[in-house]
């Protein structure tokens, strides 16, 4: 696809410090194409609670007009602060109430929008909305885009906030739009339910520093372990991760020795993991460290609980596991069936124990190389052509 004027509703504001699979795929996008990324708008309780917040700040600047709300990024690419306010309506139980009070917050958003459409000319342009249920719930029917594409990359109504009244809107959003797109096999499946335009476009990964490093040393907390060692490497959070699964298997097998290197949840931080002599906690380490840990670990592990929260979502740690060839344990779900040919799947306790023993055993130079091919497969431009191709497929039927 080249020569064509895409908007892109992103759910993360272009300015947000963290990684964005809409950001990503907007630059991606951009190489040849025009992409409009698209903030989501100020609320209100945002403007009161956030009044000393430089981003707060230069939003309510825009909505003033004391600055340019349209930022060019790059060549091809531009980023909009809306100059609009948007009621803040979460709280509302009617859903009469919501939905009249959200078409009137999207009817400002739109009209944002389309001013930045009309000083770029955009024609004929493709509407790319990042999961955004309420604020872009409308906008379909304001814009008139010549196509109109909604992006699962994570189940929303797990969280509460987007439980409340998507549950009744997302449906919807998914069946009136042209198609729809996910990165997981499990939110595929779930976005059929409602259009049976819905393509799987993989996930891209930023694997760049995930590379041997033969010259490494030792991490610090690995340098007198003389076990093996079962590692995990990303944030615990009590909601994502098995904590009981992780003590039984340090309480099974006191012969290897479980690193765990990431921030704590409370939870974690309280849990019996602490007390066992076999669990070792590093903390949070900088992102550039992370592949001399996973480097120096026997297997790597991802135990997750098995829930509304995790079940869909496409584990990046796994891929980063995968390209320093490490031979790897995750808890069996559907969002895992793409890595079965590649990953030890194991669903239960005592499967993860022989999934660990065998993994050890079964592990080659062979192996370890398949890993590293399969991972450097999952890039941003191998997901942005798969999205493409469900865009050809469209225009075909």
């Amino acid at each position: 696809m080249v020569n064509k004027d895409v908007i892109i509703l992103g759910q993360q504001a272009w300015d947000t410090e963290i990684g964005s699979n809409c950001k990503n795929i907007a630059q991606e996008i951009a190489k040849d194409n025009r992409v409009l990324y698209v903030n989501s708008p100020l609320d209100r309780v945002t403007k009161l609670k956030g009044i000393g917040d430089p981003k707060v700040k230069k939003r309510i600047e825009v909505i003033e007009k004391k600055r340019d709300g349209l930022v060019s990024v790059s060549e091809n690419l531009w980023n909009l602060y809306p100059d609009c306010l948007v009621e803040s309506i979460n709280w509302i139980n009617n859903k009469y109430i919501f939905d009249f009070f959200n078409k009137r917050n999207n009817s400002n958003f739109s009209k944002s929008i389309k001013a930045a459409i009309e000083k770029l000319n955009f024609k004929d342009f493709i509407l790319f909305n990042d999961s955004e249920m309420f604020k872009g719930f409308y906008l379909n029917d304001f814009l008139k885009p010549d196509i109109s594409i909604y992006y699962s990359r994570d189940f929303m109504l797990a969280v509460d906030y987007w439980k409340k009244h998507g549950e009744r809107l997302e449906p919807q959003l998914i069946a009136k739009s042209d198609l729809c797109i996910a990165n997981s096999f499990y939110l595929t499946d779930y976005c059929k339910d409602f259009n049976k335009n819905s393509y799987y476009v993989g996930q891209g990964c930023d694997l760049e520093i995930f590379k041997e490093d033969a010259a490494a040393l030792k991490p610090v907390e690995l340098s007198n372990i003389t076990t093996p060692v079962i590692g995990y490497v990303g944030a615990m959070q009590s909601l994502r991760l098995d904590i009981e699964l992780i003590k039984y298997i340090a309480a099974k097998r006191s012969d290897w020795t479980i690193v765990l290197v990431g921030p704590e949840d409370d939870e974690f931080k309280k849990s019996a993991l602490h007390q066992l002599e076999n669990v070792i906690f590093t903390g949070s380490k900088p992102l550039e460290d992370l592949p001399v840990y996973i480097q120096f670990f026997d297997v790597c592990i991802n135990p997750q609980l098995v829930n509304q929260v995790t079940i869909g979502n496409y584990p990046r740690k796994v891929d980063e596991y995968l390209a320093l060839g490490k031979p790897t344990v995750a808890t069996k779900t559907r969002a895992m069936d793409l890595f079965k040919d590649h990953v030890y799947l194991a669903d239960g306790k005592e499967e993860y124990i022989v999934s660990i023993e065998q993994a050890m055993v079964e592990d080659s130079a062979e192996l370890q190389q398949a890993r590293r091919t399969f991972a450097e497969s999952h890039t941003w431009g191998n997901c942005v052509k798969a999205i493409y191709e469900s865009i050809k497929n469209e225009h075909l039927k």
